[in-house]
């Protein structure tokens, strides 16, 4: 190999790097199946960004409307709202989108989710230098008490 085709090679492998660590890592995302005439339903993942960033964004084909909640307590009344400025996800970390704390809500939805479909979600990530990052994903759909603790059964 000549010094031009190894000088290109490394430059290629140094982008693919750069690349690579700017992105923002979705792991085990799923979502909560639905009953028929449910409406809403709500995406749960772990997510990490290794430069710092936000989740700004998300849409999928079944929902009509879908946003970055927060559940949080008000005094004595757990609370949901949107969060207009998105989700913050500091440089390293990772944060969990889980029932009774941050979650994405898809609403308005187009169909029932049974269990073992699988979804289309796109969640737009903005970095600090305000450059957007798009995420396709396949979503699991899960039975609807997959978050409840199990049953303790009696072996009898």
């Amino acid at each position: 190999m000549n010094r031009t085709a190894a000088a290109a090679i490394g430059v290629l492998m140094s982008l693919a790097a750069a690349a690579a660590s700017a992105q923002t890592t979705v792991k085990d995302a799923w979502i909560r199946g639905t009953v028929a005439q449910q409406k809403a339903t709500g995406l749960f993942a772990q997510i990490s960004s290794v430069q710092g960033s936000r989740l700004v964004g998300v849409s999928s084909p079944v929902a009509g409307v879908a946003e970055v909640h927060e559940m949080a307590m008000e005094g004595n009344v757990m609370k949901m709202r949107a969060l207009p400025n998105g989700l913050a996800l500091p440089a390293g970390q990772t944060v969990e989108l889980k029932p009774g704390g941050y979650h994405v809500m898809l609403m308005d939805l187009k169909q029932p989710l049974e269990a073992g479909a699988t979804v289309p979600v796109t969640l737009v990530f903005e970095g600090a230098d305000k450059k957007r990052e798009s995420v396709e994903l396949q979503v699991p759909v899960k039975a609807m008490n997959a978050a409840m603790p199990a049953m303790k059964h009696s072996g009898h």
